[in-house]
């Protein structure tokens, strides 16, 4: 007999399509796919070293820029590593924002005061699809 397996450790993830979109302020963004996704949070401890602020339904958060470049030292082996530190010394901020697109999560659980910074990062940027690089 087999057992289901999830594809993320969160419940209601795991279809292979989804991903991950990591945004800063200006609204420069790399996007994951669940692949890729999962093998950046499993590298970086689910990037709790950098988290600030999280949903504490699904995978979005906010995070420090200097403590994301820090994890990703422990993902290197990550085929877009280069694109996301990128991202990270480019930031014009102190923070870079995760929306997890394999949720469909309201974030109504997300008290803490820099959903709002999270939910403005997101409000002006066109539909997420991946980009060319």
């Amino acid at each position: 007999m087999f057992a289901a397996v999830p594809a993320s450790p969160l419940p209601g993830h795991g279809l292979p399509d989804d991903s991950l979109a990591l945004v800063d302020e200006d609204g420069e963004r790399v996007e994951l796919d669940e692949f890729e996704a999962t093998l950046l949070l499993d590298m970086t401890r689910g990037l709790e070293p950098a988290t600030v602020s999280a949903c504490p339904g699904c995978r979005s958060r906010v995070v420090a820029v200097v403590a994301f470049l820090d994890v990703l030292e422990g993902a290197l082996a990550h085929e877009r590593v280069y694109e996301l530190t990128e991202l990270g010394e480019d930031a014009p901020t102190l923070h870079l924002y995760v929306a997890d697109l394999a949720s469909d999560c309201d974030h109504r659980e997300w008290r803490d005061p820099l959903f709002d910074e999270w939910a403005d990062a997101f409000a002006e940027l066109p539909p997420v699809g991946r980009l060319a690089p």
